[in-house]
């Protein structure tokens, strides 16, 4: 990447911050059709934003299905924010700012958590949650695209208002992968929000297809080349690819916009299906709670009891025992300190990106952490997977293993849990 001169950095970072409003609700989401991956099974990822940050995994006994979700810490139930179920279905969302064209109020509005959780609880395959669609009151109180799959190859995203909803199937898309951010292709183009996240994925996706790398692609790699890319294409930068030429030239701080990863991001979640005619179990709930960048990935079974581990489901946020808690105390305290003027709007690179003799970025502990968990769960999965254990053993011995993913999360975290280097602005 060229040579950045600071003349140039200053002009982009004021520019920025003048430009384009915040949306709180501007999540960044992808389905691959199994048809894509080498072992056929679909993939759905959700980089979560919003205002409420403290975000928890719950398990849940539906009606006719068990089913794993993301959660608001502080919900009372009935709520879901991308989940799981034992049938093999999943279900996510993006907000869309460009389907509502009616006078339904505000108060009737804002359903889309409780739509997922009725269709995680009733919902086996897509002809399922089409006909739920269909058979539901109007308004539906959403404005929303949600994206499904299930366990017989079915991948679509339905583009959904108060009254009706736009198909778009996945296997029917030349790429076999469609990105959706805050707009709806059914929408009219001028109310088109998330843009310029959508151009940074869109790229990102295709650049791993042209490379043969979409087709072996885990869940992993997803969340460490999308939640945490500092990539902006339509600026056409990016911040990791170019880290340490950037870091010598500024200070490190740059305005926190229109990144997939946001201040506002609670969460990032992939969802690695079952593939078509296989088995619901083999399906896993992949989860790092909190700012991407300072989160650490954990894999959680989708299946008929509870088995999310007590770290992940605990709340509050406050608690330094939970994943979510810690995360945000490393953040708070090392990437977002500003807390006077436009300060709040600059997210600090320095940590997340700058790798020295003395210190480690937080991605690289993220990567040490992830790579500690995942190589113990995976040998326990390809066990289950290739028929050597049965369901029962897989889950039980998953609860013993799991009992130490959060000191791997601590143990890669220590510097940054022990030494507080950052200064803070007041």
């Amino acid at each position: 990447m060229e040579v950045y001169m600071i003349k140039v950095w200053k002009y982009i970072m004021a520019l920025a911050l003048m430009l384009a409003p915040l949306v709180s609700e501007a999540c960044t989401a992808v389905i691959v059709s199994g048809a894509k991956t080498a072992d056929g099974r679909p993939l759905m990822w959700k980089n979560r934003d919003t205002d409420c940050l403290d975000n928890s995994v719950r398990h849940f006994k539906g009606e006719k299905y068990s089913f794993v979700g993301l959660v608001n810490s502080d919900s009372p139930g009935g709520e879901v924010w991308i989940g799981a179920n034992t049938a093999g279905f999943a279900i996510m969302n993006t907000a869309s700012y460009c389907l509502k064209d009616d006078d339904v109020p505000a108060s009737m509005m804002d359903r889309e958590g409780i739509l997922m959780y009725r269709a995680l609880e009733i919902c086996a395959t897509l002809d399922d949650f089409e006909h739920f669609l269909d058979t539901l009151s109007r308004p539906l109180g959403v404005e929303s695209n949600f994206g499904c799959i299930d366990a017989f190859g079915g991948a679509a995203w339905y583009e959904t208002g108060n009254f009706s909803y736009h198909k778009r199937d996945v296997n029917k898309s030349d790429e076999g992968y469609i990105v959706v951010t805050n707009f709806s292709v059914s929408g009219p183009v001028a109310r088109w929000r998330g843009v310029e996240r959508w151009m940074t994925a869109q790229n990102i996706f295709s650049e791993m297809e042209s490379r043969g790398e979409l087709r072996d692609i885990s869940p992993l790699d997803i969340v460490d080349s999308l939640s945490r890319s500092y990539r902006h294409e339509l600026m056409g930068i990016d911040l990791g690819r170019c880290a340490g030429e950037f870091l010598s030239r500024t200070s490190g701080y740059f305005p926190d916009m229109d990144f997939i990863p946001r201040k506002s991001t609670s969460a990032s979640v992939v969802i690695h299906g079952a593939a078509d005619g296989g088995d619901p179990a083999s399906a896993v709930f992949w989860v790092a709670l909190g700012y991407p960048a300072v989160a650490v990935t954990v894999p959680v079974p989708v299946s008929e009891d509870d088995h999310v581990p007590a770290c992940l489901s605990g709340y509050p946020q406050s608690d330094l025992d939970t994943f979510s808690g810690l995360a945000a105390m490393i953040k708070d305290s090392w990437i977002f300190t500003g807390e006077i003027s436009n300060m709040p709007g600059y997210v600090n690179l320095e940590y997340v990106l700058g790798d020295t003799e003395y210190s480690r970025s937080t991605l690289a502990c993220c990567r040490e952490a992830e790579a500690a968990i995942t190589g113990s769960f995976l040998s326990l999965y390809d066990r289950f997977m290739n028929g050597s254990i049965a369901e029962g053993e897989y889950l039980r011995n998953y609860d013993s293993i799991s009992a130490d993913f959060f000191s791997s999360y601590t143990d890669a975290f220590d510097c940054y849990i022990h030494w507080r280097g950052p200064i803070y602005i007041r």
